[in-house]
């Protein structure tokens, strides 16, 4: 501020002085002393003009101008070198996902041979969503596209065109898509499309509705002689705006969801062969045990082993690295040196117990670790993985699961005749599947219907007695699972008290030498 006033104010002095040298020129004879009282009056008038235009200025100053005139413009006009380069990533990168990279082949030809498809009258897409939960590789195989085709990516995140001032986000697609036609082939690249493609309603900001009308209009004026493609991943594909998901803009929608069994041994493989492991390792059976991770979770594994055996002092990594990273990622961090009373480690052992051998009983899942060691936020645990991926279930196996969660609060509820705080995640976990067969499956007295998110404020006395029916009948069940087995559930607990871990091997000992086998719900 004080540098502006000093240039200003010499400006001043060399309009004044500028004015008596052209004076002086023109009137070589006449001295300043023989100034008349009219030039002088006119300087003087010219200079004050001056002052005052300054000061007003300085008054009232246009602050949303030069907010906006200095945002940065890496987008505007210099692009960054991480949001436009051409990946070197390509589908040897992306493990499984087969049937992904498969969709994605014609694509891909296109833009290598777009006059094969041009000859024939056919149209590139214009866009292709992909949907799905996080961490499942949508990022990576936007790059693994570019990379194919050899095209520039582009990348940009939804958040970035959400600004505060009306005008700014739809400018920035502009510039997008203008970059984008002038360096095709191009992939552009938009992550967490959800945060300006949002459905609009009447109550929706103005900012954010302009800059999805920008976007709606850039998809749909696209030069067709330009080889560009717009990527768009979201994690809910239900909060899109109808306009958006119709052909002709995302042509194509993709899901890419956590991998299978097969999947998870080759994202496994991709992220352990830089890494040294012992002979025992088997990829397969941690691929197992990995059931509904995601490929991110899956490489946050391998690199937690990796980790742990180096926290160890070990020259490769083994067997038990990938069990206590599996416990990590899961189930949270380790608390060392934990001050639990042993009232608290008493209860802690009957709860995951009464898990433990409700689930061993009802045969839902596979057990391979009881621990009442804390970790995070939980005192004890149970781990335990499913012997196949499984995609439907029944309605007898979702009462199971609801079964063992509520067998925690069970055993508590039998041996010391009172509920601790403990079982709050399982209650929470045990109503959602409830809510789940009510409203989403059919599986209750309500009837074979569906009932949206919108409509259960509307139902919500039903739908509660319905929850509350399943909870309570499940509740009952693994009371009488437990009283009928209590001795099995004593030397469970006392083991655990003993020795803090039980093993699934461990298990299945108590369970043969109390002649006990599981039921077959199959």
């Amino acid at each position: 501020m004080l540098k502006k006033k000093i240039i200003f104010i010499l400006s001043i002095i060399g309009v004044v002085f500028s004015s008596f040298l052209v004076y002086s020129q023109y009137f070589q004879n006449t001295s300043l002393t023989s100034v008349n009282i009219s030039d002088r009056i006119l300087i003087w008038i010219t200079t004050l003009f001056l002052l005052i235009y300054y000061l007003k200025l300085d008054n009232k100053p246009q602050l949303v101008p030069a907010t906006m005139n200095t945002e940065k413009k890496k987008k505007d006009e210099s692009p960054n070198e991480n949001n436009q380069k051409k990946p070197d990533v390509s589908f040897n990168d992306v493990a499984g996902l087969e049937e992904v990279k498969e969709e994605l082949q014609e694509t891909i030809d296109f833009i290598n041979h777009p006059h094969k498809y041009m000859s024939m009258g056919a149209k590139i897409p214009k866009g292709i969503l992909f949907y799905g939960p996080p961490g499942t590789g949508k990022t990576l195989l936007a790059k693994a596209v570019a990379g194919e085709t050899n095209s520039n990516f582009l990348y940009s995140s939804g958040s970035e065109f959400v600004e505060k001032y009306v005008g700014v986000g739809a400018k920035r697609i502009r510039t997008l898509f203008e970059k984008a036609k002038k360096d095709a082939p191009s992939i552009i690249f938009i992550d967490e499309i959800d945060a300006i493609g949002s459905r609009r309603n009447a109550e929706s900001n103005n900012e954010k509705d302009q800059t999805l009308n920008q976007l709606l209009v850039e998809l749909d004026g696209f030069n067709r002689s330009n080889t560009v493609v717009v990527i768009g991943a979201t994690n809910r594909l239900d909060l899109l705006d109808e306009a958006l998901l119709r052909p002709g803009r995302f042509d194509r929608h993709i899901r890419v969801g956590n991998p299978n069994i097969r999947s998870r041994e080759e994202i496994l493989k991709v992220h352990t062969k830089n890494k040294p492991l012992e002979d025992s390792v088997n990829v397969d059976d941690i691929a197992k045990k990995t059931h509904g991770f995601s490929g991110a979770q899956l490489a946050n594994i391998a690199n937690e082993a990796a980790i742990i055996a180096v926290r160890n002092q070990k020259r490769k990594i083994d067997l038990q690295d990938f069990e206590f990273a599996i416990e990590r990622v899961v189930a949270g961090l380790e608390v060392k040196n934990p001050s639990v009373l042993l009232k608290e480690k008493n209860i802690v052992a009957n709860h995951e117990a009464g898990h433990a051998i409700v689930g061993k009983i009802l045969n839902v899942d596979m057990i391979q670790k009881i621990s009442i060691v804390p970790r995070g936020e939980a005192l004890g645990y149970v781990l335990k993985f499913p012997d196949e991926d499984r995609y439907l279930l029944t309605k007898e196996e979702l009462l199971n699961k609801i079964k063992v969660l509520l067998a925690g609060k069970a055993a508590e509820e039998i041996i010391f005749k009172e509920v601790t705080t403990g079982a709050s995640n399982d209650l929470e976990k045990a109503t959602e599947i409830a809510k789940e067969m009510v409203c989403k499956y059919g599986m209750s007295s309500i009837g074979n219907i569906s009932i949206k998110e919108q409509y259960v404020k509307v139902n919500f006395n039903k739908i509660d007695k319905e929850i509350k029916k399943i909870i309570n009948s499940c509740f009952e069940e693994s009371v009488k699972l437990i009283k009928d087995n209590r001795t099995i559930l004593n030397d469970v607990a006392n083991l655990l008290l003993e020795k803090e871990v039980l093993t699934g091997n461990e298990l299945d000992e108590i369970f043969n030498r109390h002649k006990r086998t599981p039921i077959n719900t199959t």
